[in-house]
């Protein structure tokens, strides 16, 4: 299941996010310390985001979500699919 994309107007990159789990996690990269990367490159504030498949917080207390809870002797099994293109 097709469960979000990205596209950078300035170069073209795409990023097409599919997956089992029924939501996703949007991390803005607003904390960034300013490190230094490869390429002697500065990760400041928002020059990065990360999307991360998961289920839905809270969904322990809101019956209206699917359940997050995983019972003994039940097996866990999730995918998630990162696909690049320009």
């Amino acid at each position: 299941m097709k469960i979000a994309e990205a596209v950078s107007l300035k170069s073209g990159r795409k990023m097409i996010v599919e997956g089992t789990q029924p939501g996703v996690q949007l991390y803005t990269g607003n904390f960034l310390p300013g490190d230094v990367g490869k390429g002697s490159v500065k990760y400041a504030k928002q020059t990065a985001f990360c999307l991360e498949t998961q289920h839905f917080p809270d969904s322990p207390n809101r019956p209206e979500f699917p359940s997050a809870v995983l019972k003994a002797g039940e097996k866990y099994e999730h995918l998630a699919k990162f696909t690049f293109s320009r």
